[in-house]
């Protein structure tokens, strides 16, 4: 005589099995977990876009290891929210809150003069604030906006505070990039896509501008124990994700949404990679390098074109007008 499960404990076992291997996929798909246990104590921080997704929880991890975070957000409201919950999780009351609007350079500026004005040291500078897909639209100067957001406005804000992290050596920038950058490319007759605009293809191009901007900034600053790398954090569900059609559309959002779940990064797994980037004892002497899954990459064929980088930098310049500033010190 055959023996079976009454349906309704079959279909438990059945859900419970699914429900099971669906987080350890999510577990193995999240990629390698940051060991280190480095304290940093009288440690100065900056994290952009540090009120939601991976910003939140770089920010989190460095309060736990008690640094002094500064939070530079847009959005001061959902900022000091989540500074309130950072402080009561980490008990650490060194945690701020300052503007920092990325698509705004005189709001770049200000932030800056505002933290010199609070503090003489700067020894992590995170520069993880960003756009993905979004429509077309502009900073305030007039730069579109993957573009402006992603890379102009931290090649801004990094330069004005290459004083400050020189001073604190040893020191390290780390610029969230993306795999995205393998399908970008620098286009140099229309770089700020005003005759044609592809939302796709402007975030690549902001991404590759990325490491681009790390390559040559490495470069510069040999010599001054300042590093500078670049990661990809995978492929994580944030708040960047809106723009996407999965997320605008009633059927993918309900129904295929659930099935992706377990191959896409929770935030706090898209951290890792930055926080090894950021910490890890190892790297004290490694700059200008692309880290996916705590590992460098090699980065695409066209992020190696140095010249085509030395270029972007001089545009750089000169839509922030740090060209003038240079000519004027």
């Amino acid at each position: 005589m055959r023996w079976s499960l009454p349906k309704p404990f079959f279909y438990a076992s059945v859900a419970a099995t699914t429900v099971g291997v669906s987080y350890l996929t999510k577990d193995y798909m999240g990629g390698t977990k940051y060991m280190g246990t480095e304290n940093l104590n009288n440690k100065i921080v900056i994290v952009t876009g540090a009120n939601t997704g991976i910003g939140r929880e770089i920010a989190s991890e460095l309060a736990k290891r008690d640094a002094k975070v500064i939070m530079a957000c847009r959005d001061m409201k959902k900022c000091e929210e989540a500074r309130q919950s950072i402080v009561i999780d980490t008990r650490n009351k060194y945690v701020y809150c300052r503007k920092c609007d990325l698509a705004s350079q005189e709001s770049i500026r200000t932030f800056v003069e505002q933290f010199k004005k609070e503090f003489d040291k700067l020894h992590i500078l995170i520069n993880n604030a960003g756009v993905m897909r979004c429509p077309k639209s502009y900073t305030k100067e007039g730069i579109e906006m993957q573009l402006g957001v992603n890379h102009i406005g931290h090649f801004l804000l990094t330069n004005l505070f290459l004083d400050v992290l020189k001073a604190s050596a040893p020191s390290r920038i780390v610029n969230v990039s993306s795999a995205a950058h393998r399908r970008g490319q620098i286009n140099m007759t229309d770089l700020n896509s005003d005759k044609e605009y592809d939302a796709g293809k402007a975030y690549a191009q902001s991404k590759l501008a990325i490491i681009f901007f790390t390559r040559e900034l490495a470069n510069r600053l040999k010599g001054t124990n300042v590093t500078v790398n670049a990661v990809h954090p995978g492929i994580v569900d944030t708040n960047i994700t809106r723009h996407l059609f999965v997320y605008n559309n009633f059927f993918t959002r309900i129904f295929l949404k659930p099935f992706a779940w377990p191959f896409i990064r929770a935030p706090f797994q898209g951290a890792q990679t930055i926080l090894y980037a950021a910490l890890d004892t190892s790297l004290a002497n490694v700059s200008g390098c692309y880290f996916d899954n705590c590992e460098i990459k090699e980065v695409s064929d066209e992020a190696k074109n140095d010249n085509l980088g030395k270029w972007l930098w001089k545009v750089s310049e000169r839509w922030t007008k740090l060209d003038m500033q240079l000519r004027v010190q």
